[in-house]
């Protein structure tokens, strides 16, 4: 058997399989994130733990003596401070903190950051973090001995090892991202040295093994292994099988994501696409990533004072974009605008525009985001061949839908069963512990397809059109 920990942000999610890949039991425990500041987003290490500490506590409910490894997905770019005790100095600044964006703005004008890491040096990436607080925070940078990305805390927590591995690293932008390799030359340019980074593996590789004193708490054997495991991304390409070229998936979580698996390293960060390592040894991958998915839903959801599925299991049948328009920026962009500072909009607002009229600009509002990251990646040359849905809003079938008429792809629904980062980091495990390869990351039985509505293409290529112009007059505003 084997264990999968997911820490997200909202929660940190915990699956059981077999040796056959069946889900045997699932558990979760919530989390909050701290916004002290305009733009800051933050949580306490000690949280993972404790939630960590729950996840496990409830799978114990099954017999755990026959598990053979763990793995580990995680939330990507959290700057995660260690003193040389190992003692946290800091909250860990999220992967959504734009606090550094002057930082990131800097190391992205040297041509070193793009031509290493394969790609843009975001805000919410680890390395202008560490900037941030060396000009903000000296008496805590004095101090830094280890960094580690939010995963890797709970690894250390697990095992007593300092590791990362190559798809969590990719997006620090401190890693030879050809080479799967942290890059002395990048970390030297953050004031940093590879003394003070963890040792890298692959995905699907022993990092190390369970503490004793941890797998007599919850019941596990003494050896257990904890793979590489992946950033939440490339874990959850590995839970749906996304791991060959032509396959891809969107996601509909906090933030959205257009992910695609590349059997080679093909950079563009003049895109804004990020181009990583996959979770597997040789393989890569591209990602479209905007930073308000259901986020944005859910921050409408609130102010109407209604459920998100309340406000979108009433829509009915798809329609064509109307004059309303949403932009959803909440805090900033990164495909393909790579803009800290703009932040999203209502447009097009009449007398007639109801609470329903407002959901489905939301919803719009998003798929065009997403359909952004489509044409960005296919001007890096990848190509989208098969399309599968995960995360929360792909309970949506009018979302889904009108993804798949502003995309032109079906988008294939898996079976039921959670095949995100908590299962694929399971599958890690499983290779970790077996030596098993990627053979093992098939692709989910599909329960249904939902195929775009010709009927309504123009109107949604208007409505795209439409949307790109406010978004260009909006980020004009913004600067």
């Amino acid at each position: 058997m084997f264990i999968g920990l997911d820490l997200g942000t909202s929660g940190l999610k915990g699956v059981l399989i077999d040796g056959s890949q069946k889900v045997v039991a699932e558990a979760s425990a919530p989390l909050t994130v701290q916004r002290p500041h305009d733009g800051w987003s933050e949580q306490s290490p000690a949280d993972w733990i404790s939630a960590a500490e729950q996840v496990l506590q409830q799978l114990s409910v099954q017999s755990l003596d026959k598990v053979q490894g763990i793995g580990l997905s995680g939330h990507m770019h959290g700057a995660t401070l260690l003193d040389a005790s190992d003692e946290v100095l800091r909250p860990c600044i999220l992967w959504n903190d734009t606090r550094s964006h002057e930082e990131a703005a800097e190391l992205d004008g040297d041509p070193l950051f793009r031509r290493v890491t394969g790609n843009i040096v975001f805000p919410g990436f680890t390395a202008p973090k560490l900037m941030w607080v060396q000009r903000h925070e000296p008496r805590v940078w004095e101090r830094v001995a280890k960094v580690l990305l939010p995963k890797d805390y709970l690894r250390l927590w697990l095992t007593g090892e300092h590791v990362a591995e190559m798809s969590d690293a990719a997006g620090t932008s401190w890693l030879d991202t050809g080479k799967r390799d942290w890059s002395d030359d990048c970390l030297a340019a953050t004031g940093l040295s590879r003394a003070q980074m963890p040792r890298l593996v692959e995905g699907s590789q022993v990092s190390g093994s369970l503490r004793d004193a941890l797998a007599s708490r919850w019941g596990l054997p003494k050896g257990v292994v904890v793979a590489g495991g992946g950033g939440d991304n490339a874990a959850s390409g590995v839970g749906v099988g996304v791991v060959r070229a032509g396959d891809a998936f969107v996601s509909l979580g906090t933030s959205g994501v257009l992910f695609a698996a590349n059997d080679g390293y093909q950079p563009a960060p003049e895109t804004a696409v990020h181009t990583f390592c996959h979770a597997l040894p040789d393989t890569w991958h591209q990602m479209g990533v905007i930073l308000a998915a259901t986020d944005a839903l859910n921050w409408y959801a609130e102010l109407v004072g209604e459920t998100a599925g309340s406000l979108t299991g009433s829509l009915g049948a798809l329609q064509g974009p109307g004059k309303g328009l949403f932009l959803p920026y909440l805090g900033g962009e990164r495909t393909p605008l790579n803009d800290a500072a703009i932040r999203g909009a209502f447009l097009g607002l009449e007398h007639a525009t109801d609470r329903a009229a407002g959901t489905r600009a939301v919803l719009e509002g998003v798929t065009f985001a997403i359909r952004d990251s489509r044409d960005a990646l296919a001007a890096t040359g990848t190509k989208l061949e098969r399309l599968l849905a995960v995360g929360g809003g792909s309970r949506s079938d009018y979302w889904l839908r009108a993804i798949a008429t502003a995309l032109d792809i079906p988008v294939h629904l898996p079976v039921a069963g959670d095949f995100g980062g908590a299962f694929g980091a399971a599958r890690l495990a499983l290779m970790a512990a077996t030596g098993a390869g990627a053979e093992i990351a098939t692709l989910p039985p599909i329960a249904r397809t939902i195929d775009p509505d010709r009927s309504l293409t123009a109107a949604f290529d208007a409505g795209h059109a439409r949307y790109r112009a406010a978004q260009s007059a909006i980020r004009a505003l913004a600067h």
